[in-house]
């Protein structure tokens, strides 16, 4: 049995991967991700007939990630959500596990900053039944007390054992400090505190308030026709209780008012580093011209001016990069790297040169065109799956981009100019006010750039010894 449930899960993933290859070769200009409906309990769902393959994907994404978390129960919605596969009124984990491997489906649950997201695949003649174990899941947890505990357990030892690594630590403290106690600043794990605090009534109460289909999007994908869609999502959702919901009361997120540096004192080899601020929304209209300017200063890898300057020419580290992560809060912008403990005070010099540079002098025409040739012809990529195109979907309804979004995408890019880059480059990024968290050997380290009168500076000890959260 063994042998022939592995043999057919394999065919699946080897079916997907073919399908993927070939799926999206082309599109016309007004083509959209699919269709776009509304259940009468306001559930939105999402469909596209994709016939290659006999299988369907499902995307269910809830508005319930750690922005909808109460303080001091850090880790609550991304508990909530890992638990939803361990128990329902009718059935165990135990019992959930085997009637997936009997109908060789993959079905997770995890959270998220944003939302919850619960995913299945599965085979089209095994669809009834594994939508009816979605709606189990989804509908009726029971939230045992040993799993609970269980579950509490592994993510602080995973919490523990992160703290080994050098730029998950600097991470941590950088997202710590830019957000306060703003949602977004801690790990969507949670924190030791914040898990120890919560409590199965709790997890009831969170899933009650949030796990309903007026604050859901469902995406569905695969070998089904617009009429089964229609009566598969009816028949599973339609009983799916509808509840009002009111906005989650955020805390304001500090202002970064001066360069303010944390120094952790790790006894590691090479420095870790962290530099930034806060950046943008994913509604944001000035996120395409952003996303061009970071693919020019470091998102572009050896395309991007910080991997140039700072490993290329001048050898001080493996990798660099930059980034940004706009959500439904803004969120952060980073600059990332690792190099000797000796030459972190150089390094640090020259990205934030590079950073004053993007804002002051106008990006080339070879590197525009550059960055747009990735971002546009990269973009397919993201839709040439049916987990991808279904994700894509619950994404743009998410963040209201439309189902026009891919074949528009293009345009939005195109049309930028020097003068656009370096406008937002002056708007986001700010090398006189940022946040800087080295994590290294502060006895091999030079003094690190950034001392004048006003900066705060802070040092912490060896974070092994007293864990960061």
């Amino acid at each position: 049995m063994e042998k022939k449930l592995l043999k057919r899960f394999s065919w699946v993933v080897i079916a997907i991967m073919l399908w993927s290859s070939a799926a999206f070769a082309a599109a016309p200009a007004s083509q959209v991700l699919g269709t776009r409906e509304k259940l009468p309990n306001d559930l939105v769902w999402l469909f596209s007939r994709q016939a290659e393959l006999p299988l369907v994907n499902l995307q269910l994404l809830i508005k319930a990630g750690t922005l909808e978390e109460p303080q001091g129960k850090e880790g609550l919605a991304n508990l909530t959500a890992s638990l939803l596969l361990n128990g329902t009124k009718s059935r165990t984990s135990a019992k959930i596990a085997a009637e997936l491997d009997f109908m060789g489906a993959k079905l997770s649950a995890s959270g998220g900053d944003d939302f919850a997201t619960v995913s299945l695949t599965v085979l089209k003649k095994d669809l009834g039944p594994a939508l009816e174990l979605v709606k189990d899941i989804l509908l009726n947890p029971t939230f045992p007390a040993a799993e609970v505990q269980r579950k509490v357990s592994q993510f602080k030892a995973a919490l523990i054992s992160e703290e080994d690594e050098p730029m998950t630590v600097a991470s941590r403290a950088f997202t710590k400090d830019l957000y306060g106690a703003f949602p977004y600043g801690h790990p969507v794990l949670g924190t030791q505190a914040g898990l120890s605090a919560i409590t199965r009534g709790d997890l009831v109460e969170f899933h009650r308030k949030y796990y309903r289909p007026n604050n859901a999007v469902l995406s569905l994908v695969g070998d089904l026709t617009p009429e089964e869609a229609q009566q598969w999502v009816t028949k599973t959702f339609g009983d799916w209780t509808a509840s009002p919901i009111a906005a989650a009361k955020l805390p304001a997120i500090p202002k970064l008012t001066q360069r303010k540096v944390i120094e952790i004192n790790k006894d590691i080899t090479q420095a870790n580093i962290i530099l930034g601020n806060l950046g943008i929304t994913r509604k944001n209209p000035d996120f395409y011209a952003l996303q061009v300017m970071n693919y020019i200063l470091g998102g572009g890898g050896f395309s991007s001016r910080l991997m140039d300057d700072i490993r290329v020419n001048r050898g001080l580290a493996y990798s660099v990069s930059s980034s940004f992560s706009p959500g439904l809060e803004p969120g952060p912008f980073v600059v990332a790297l690792e190099t000797k403990n000796a030459t972190a005070g150089e390094a640090i010099t020259q990205v934030v040169e590079q950073l004053q540079r993007i804002r002051t002098q106008p990006v080339t025409t070879d590197e525009l065109k550059d960055a747009k040739s990735y971002l546009i012809g990269s973009f397919p990529r993201k839709m040439d799956s049916m987990s991808k195109r279904a994700w894509l979907l619950g994404y743009v309804e998410v963040y209201g981009l439309g189902l026009d979004y891919p074949w528009r995408y293009p345009e939005l890019i195109e049309h930028l100019t020097p003068a656009d880059i370096q406008k937002v480059a002056e708007k986001y990024i700010h090398p006189e006010n940022y946040l800087l968290v080295v994590v290294g050997n502060k006895s091999a380290m030079t003094s690190l750039p950034g001392g004048s009168p006003g900066q705060k500076k802070e040092e912490k000890k060896d974070e092994k010894k007293q864990p960061h959260n």
